[in-house]
């Protein structure tokens, strides 16, 4: 089956040092056993995409730099996607204590590198996703026509998250006051799981991957979710490194999900969110 990974960073030697040294995670891979995760050359990466049946991979930046002082790694995203530029799309990272400069991020990244939409982390910027600060990202990515990935579910020790930051019902409000504007919410929301999974039926321009969360408790009401009332805005993301591509197939080849669903969740949906699709873009 065709499969586009709505949340995949490739595993090269640069990235792992990056992730297991930030001033964010760093706590976190200690406390999940990152620091087993195997580094590869990009090559080997992409050969291992194509193995695995694996279109598109879409990667997702990060700028929490004000938060946490860490510079951005958006420039890898960008070397990833010339590198390979059928093989992955990039969403820029974007912090919105950068004010005005960020929404001229946006535009920058989008218009002139090709972006096909920014991220955003409010665990890590320490502010909800509906607050204020966000509004101005939100009305130039309408403006723009890309959607928002919206990092959710912050995992163990991160210095300064709360889960409050990362709660499904500020992305309602989000939906609420752009519904034009397409919004992506990764790791199913989780722990809130009936609150993503409400937040994505009610409001036609809201999605959700369930990436990292495979196997946590409550997978079955996800499952339950896409083959009754979601299958339309579910994206198969596995978040490698974090969890092994492989590991996340293996977890939804498993899922009894019905094969019309499967082939939304695993692949349609995703051509439609980034408008790779003939009609309507969502």
């Amino acid at each position: 089956m065709r499969t586009i990974d709505f949340r995949f960073r490739p595993n090269t030697p640069e990235i792992i040092n990056g992730i297991k040294n930030s001033a964010m995670f760093k706590a976190a891979c200690k406390a999940i056993g990152f620091d087993a995760r195997q580094a590869q050359p990009l090559p080997e990466i992409v050969a291992g995409l194509d193995r695995l049946g694996v279109e598109l991979g879409v990667i997702t930046g990060r700028d929490c730099e004000t938060t946490y002082g860490f510079p951005a790694n958006n420039p890898s995203v960008l070397e990833f996607c010339r590198a390979y530029p059928r093989k992955f799309v990039g969403f820029w990272g974007i912090d919105p204590h950068k004010k005005m400069a960020a929404v001229r991020e946006v535009e920058h990244a989008v218009r002139e590198l090709g972006m096909k939409g920014i991220a955003i982390d409010p665990y890590l910027t320490h502010i909800p996703a509906s607050e204020a600060r966000f509004y101005p990202l939100y009305a130039k990515c309408c403006e723009l026509g890309v959607p928002v990935f919206i990092t959710m579910a912050p995992p163990p020790q991160v210095p300064g998250a709360i889960l409050e930051y990362a709660d499904p019902r500020d992305v309602d409000k989000v939906a609420r006051d752009f519904p034009e504007l397409v919004l992506i919410m990764s790791h199913g929301g989780y722990p809130f799981v009936n609150e993503a999974i409400y937040t994505c039926l009610r409001n036609a321009n809201v999605y959700m991957d369930i990436s990292e969360y495979e196997r946590a408790p409550m997978v079955d009401v996800y499952v339950r979710a896409m083959n009754e009332t979601i299958g339309d805005k579910v994206l198969f993301a596995s978040a490698h490194p974090f969890v092994e591509l492989a590991d996340a197939l293996d977890a939804y080849a498993a899922f009894p999900l019905r094969e019309d669903a499967r082939r939304k969740v695993m692949y349609e949906n995703a051509r439609r969110v980034l408008g790779l699709t003939s009609g309507v873009k969502a």
